[in-house]
């Protein structure tokens, strides 16, 4: 990514996580956080990682973000952001966290085998 595409990918990250946390209602997206934000490099698409704190709603919750996009976007557009035109969203669970807990596991066993 370019400088600029970062630094907008950040900006939609600190928006987007506002509105999750001030704006979002469902409770089967309470407790959502947007992780990262990949934007194409013509800005035109946005795909945005999140995790969700209750692992039994994870599918739900990632289905009803993506259901919300029309009204996430709007709360986009109400906060003034200099583009002009906002990128086509799509939100998508973040493996990396599940991931990385996977790894420290086989790290902890491996170090335990060792001694």
């Amino acid at each position: 990514m370019r400088v600029k595409t970062e630094r907008y990918a950040s900006m939609f990250l600190k928006e987007i996580n506002d509105i999750l946390y001030s704006e979002i209602r469902d409770l089967d997206i309470v407790g959502t956080t947007a992780t990262c934000v990949k934007l194409s490099d013509d800005m035109s698409y946005a795909r945005i990682y999140c995790t969700v704190f209750d692992e039994t709603k994870r599918e739900k919750a990632i289905k009803d973000l993506n259901n919300a996009k029309g009204y996430i976007k709007t709360m986009l557009c109400k906060k003034k952001l200099p583009l002009r035109k906002l990128p086509d969203i799509d939100f998508v669970y973040d493996e990396s966290l599940s991931y990385g807990e996977e790894m420290d596991k086989l790290i902890d066993e491996t170090n335990k085998n060792k001694n």
